[in-house]
């Protein structure tokens, strides 16, 4: 073959480039995904998830992409400089929250919330059995039984001079018998400890028989109604940019810890085998169907972000050069030449 002479291999190397490159263009691009779309959706309705894929082959993945790939430290900054513009945007003061959810969404929450009674009942429980609420009730009864004797009983209240007296009296007994306000505070605390089982008992009765399907349900409408008309703006003030970036923070390092924990793994695994046992042997076209991925969810992302890219990569040249890379070995091989060089 001389230099004069077309190489017929590269002549037909370009000229199946600008025929691939053409056919990736416009309403041909859009023709032949939506093609392709539907061919590849009617072989989803013969093919199994099993088939595809096992479940140690997605829990594997889990593993990589969720719990063991680091993450850039960046990403929480960018996180909260996101949430700060959020918050910050003229959105906040012009949206109240009932535009957010409506009134009868949190009835339907509060609702589903009574449902909940042996729940409700067991945090009664619970709440009333810790200790820093025992000391609570301890010390608003020790306070009360002193302002009662000393302040606010019916004698010092209706006879004038009587709560002067009292307090004179106070005064004069300590003189008189130093430590005494130090022992009648120690045997009335005494006294409120062995009393306080039976106190918060009675307390813990009280409470669930006041906090009824109805009292709770008004309470919490009447607390709902009072903020529903109020902007996210007015509901989120104290909130500085400062302390949101630092709960964003703590958010990412417990992100960061909870994936690694046993927990977390075991939750994976029981919805990954959940997923196996319903949709295993069934089409992925039932799957795809139940998450709501039809053919024209898929054809309306085409349109949206496909067409428009790769649009854009033919612009750049890329497209073309994909084209050639894919192409050229098949015509600069052997095998090409063997059929192409009796012709040249």
């Amino acid at each position: 073959m001389t230099k004069d002479r077309i190489d017929p291999a590269s002549q037909l190397l370009e000229l199946h480039v600008k025929h691939e490159v053409a056919s990736l263009k416009g309403a041909k691009l859009r023709k032949f995904l939506n093609q392709e779309v539907g061919e590849l959706l009617d072989h989803a309705g013969t093919i199994t998830l099993n088939r595809i894929a096992s479940e140690q082959q997605v829990m594997e993945t889990i593993q990589r992409v969720v719990v063991d790939m680091e993450l850039d430290a960046g990403i929480p900054e960018l996180a909260g400089e996101m949430a700060t513009e959020v918050l910050n945007a003229s959105v906040q003061a012009n949206t109240v929250l009932s535009d957010i959810i409506t009134r009868d969404q949190a009835t339907g929450f509060v609702e589903e919330m009574l449902e909940l009674r042996q729940q409700r009942e067991r945090i009664i429980s619970e709440i009333m059995a810790h200790p820093v609420y025992q000391e609570l009730v301890s010390n608003v009864v020790y306070q009360g039984i002193v302002n009662y004797l000393y302040e606010d009983n019916l004698i010092t209240k209706t006879v004038p001079g009587v709560g002067s007296m009292m307090k004179f009296g106070k005064r004069m007994a300590n003189k008189a018998v130093p430590g005494l306000d130090e022992t009648f505070e120690r045997r009335l605390k005494a006294w409120l400890s062995d009393s306080l089982p039976g106190l918060i008992s009675r307390s813990e009765q009280f409470l669930q028989r006041a906090l009824s399907d109805d009292e709770v349900r008004d309470t919490v409408m009447a607390a709902w109604i009072a903020v529903e008309d109020r902007t996210v703006d007015e509901l989120r003030e104290g909130l500085g940019d400062v302390e949101l970036q630092a709960f964003v923070v703590l958010g990412y390092e417990f992100w960061l810890q909870f994936r690694k924990t046993d927990y977390f793994a075991g939750c994976t695994r029981a919805v990954v085998a959940h997923l196996f046992v319903k949709y295993g042997e069934r089409p992925l076209t039932d799957l795809l169907g139940d998450l709501g991925v039809t053919r024209e969810v898929i054809m309306a992302e085409v349109d949206a972000w496909a067409i428009p890219v790769i649009g854009l990569l033919q612009e750049e040249g890329y497209i073309e050069a994909l084209v050639r890379r894919r192409l050229s070995a098949f015509y600069k091989s052997a095998a090409a030449r063997k059929i192409l060089e009796p012709a040249s």
